[in-house]
């Protein structure tokens, strides 16, 4: 595999560019650019790997990690990101810079959104390991901190590593000033609860949250809205799992009042995590239609849920797709169901290999054949069913 330094090095002879002329683009000593290609610094900050690749034309990842290798298996992928999650990182040479690290994170966005989980672990220790170094010297950079180990405690929920998810969150919340903000993180905790099947506690965690931060609504910024209605939608969540379906449609109802008064599903600060308006919460009705065991509702509700308007990348999107593939399982409509899953997997791959649902759908769709067709065979594969 391929050092960082060699793969600066290759892209730089690429773009016809000398060690100086590289470091004059990035704004950074040649004697950096000298050591890093000899593979004589690894510690180098994560804002001037990003310099680097603007300056190469690459992204921040293809210098981070080597794609042609043979993927890492999952075990190997987190151990540098729970290492630095509990910072056993060495912190780095070069002191990082509030705006520097900012910067990174955000061009990140587009990994996070499209569920790169293999690119956002080759980045997530050095990310880490700065955060912490930065806070060490500048208390003021804990909202930078705080959003990362929030997006960090989502992405190991979503990986279902639950235990490190929890120790992320919490030290998010530990970080989180602003009490949006910090309603946003309780309502990634209460999803974790969900996962785990900790219903009662997700369900009294959000609704004590969601009466802390209700807002008028009349005169509610969409940051506002958007924080009391996913905490009101986590409640519902686990209120109809827990055959409290009274509670449930009350809970839902509120988030309802929020969206229309949103107008439209907006994205608050760009934080894709806090998207939320009309589509959103009947994705989500349609969400606990299925958990009534109401397949005919599922399908009824989704002629109304304009889901072409949403990213294919969105995990609200996704989800609810399962949703809908699952309704027409159940309806008996194998084919339907069976292209539903299909496109769920070209859309977003990496994020169906971790839901545990798409699994169960795909066995109950060819648990009733006697053969299967090889496309049945490949997905099988790739969602790995025994089957």
């Amino acid at each position: 595999m391929a050092t960082l330094g060699e793969r600066i090095r290759s892209v730089r002879k690429r773009r016809g560019l000398t060690q100086q002329g590289l470091a004059d683009l990035a704004g950074v000593s040649a004697s950096l650019i000298r050591k890093l290609e000899q593979d004589a610094r690894r510690d180098v900050r994560l804002e001037t790997l990003r310099r680097l690749a603007v300056a190469l034309k690459v992204s921040t990842t293809s210098l981070m990690t080597q794609h042609d290798a043979e993927p890492a298996d999952e075990q190997t992928l987190w151990v540098p990101v729970r290492r630095a999650l509990h910072g056993l990182e060495d912190p780095p040479m070069e002191a990082p810079t509030r705006e520097g690290l900012a910067s990174a994170l955000e061009a990140s966005m587009p990994l996070w959104k499209q569920d790169r989980y293999a690119q956002i672990a080759a980045m997530l220790p050095v990310m880490l390991r700065d955060a912490d170094a930065l806070v060490e010297a500048d208390l003021s950079a804990r909202h930078v901190r705080g959003r990362i180990l929030h997006l960090v405690g989502w992405l190991l929920t979503q990986t279902r590593q639950f235990d490190e998810a929890e120790f992320a969150l919490s030290r998010a919340l530990d970080d989180m000033n602003d009490p949006h903000d910090a309603a946003a993180t309780i309502s990634t905790h209460c999803w974790l609860l969900l996962r785990q099947g900790q219903l009662g506690d997700a369900r009294r965690l959000a609704m004590r949250w969601a009466d802390d931060v209700e807002p008028r609504v009349s005169r509610a910024a969409p940051l506002q809205l958007s924080a009391w209605g996913w905490l009101l939608l986590r409640s519902s969540a686990a209120a109809i799992r827990d055959n409290r379906p009274g509670e449930a449609d009350d809970t839902i109802r509120l988030a309802r009042t929020a969206a229309v008064a949103m107008g439209r599903d907006l994205t608050p600060d760009a934080d894709f995590l806090r998207t939320f308006g009309p589509i959103t919460v009947a994705m989500k009705r349609a969400e606990n239609a299925m958990i009534e065991d109401r397949p005919d509702k599922v399908l009824q509700l989704t002629q109304t849920i304009p889901v072409t308007d949403l990213r294919p990348t969105s995990n609200n999107r996704n989800r609810h797709l399962l949703d809908v593939a699952e309704a027409h399982r159940r309806m008996n409509r194998h084919i339907e169901a069976f292209d539903i899953l299909r496109g769920v997997r070209r859309d977003a791959p990496e994020w169906m290999t971790n839901q545990l649902y798409a699994r169960d759908i795909l066995k109950g769709i060819i648990g009733r054949r006697r053969t299967l067709s090889s496309e049945m065979r490949d997905l099988a594969d790739f969602v790995r069913l025994d089957y």
